[in-house]
C-alpha cells in the first residue's frame, strides 16, 4: 500500500466497459510527513474520496482487482482506505 493526496479527477467520455461507473482520481504518493514521494498516477475510487483527502492506495494489478472484486478486468490501482492520520513514532514521542 501507498500512502497518497488526492489531488484532481479523471474525467472520460469514452472508456472501456469494466470502467462503466467507477470514478477515476488522480492521486499524488506522499511521505508520512507529507511531502510528495513520486509521480501521480490515476488511480479508481472505490469509497468516494475527495480532492485533498489522504489515502492509502494499491498500486499493483491483482490486489486492485480482487479488492473491486474484477480481477480479470484491466484496473491496476485502487482507493483502498481514506486516511484520517498519520502516525509517527520518533524516540519514544509520538508526532501526528
Amino acid at each position: 500500500m501507498i500512502l497518497a493526496r488526492v489531488c484532481g479527477t479523471v474525467v472520460a467520455t469514452v472508456k472501456i466497459e469494466a470502467l462503466e461507473g467507477l470514478k477515476l482520481m488522480i492521486v499524488q504518493p506522499i511521505n508520512p510527513d507529507g511531502t510528495k514521494a513520486g509521480k501521480q498516477i490515476v488511480a479508481v475510487d472505490s469509497l468516494q474520496s475527495g480532492i485533498g483527502d489522504n489515502v492509502l492506495i494499491i498500486d499493483e494489478g491483482g490486489s486492485a482487482g480482487i479488492m473491486l472484486d474484477m480481477s480479470s478486468q484491466p484496473i491496476r490501482t485502487v482507493i483502498a482506505a481514506i486516511v484520517d492520520r498519520v502516525d509517527i513514532v520518533k524516540e519514544g514521542k509520538n508526532v501526528h
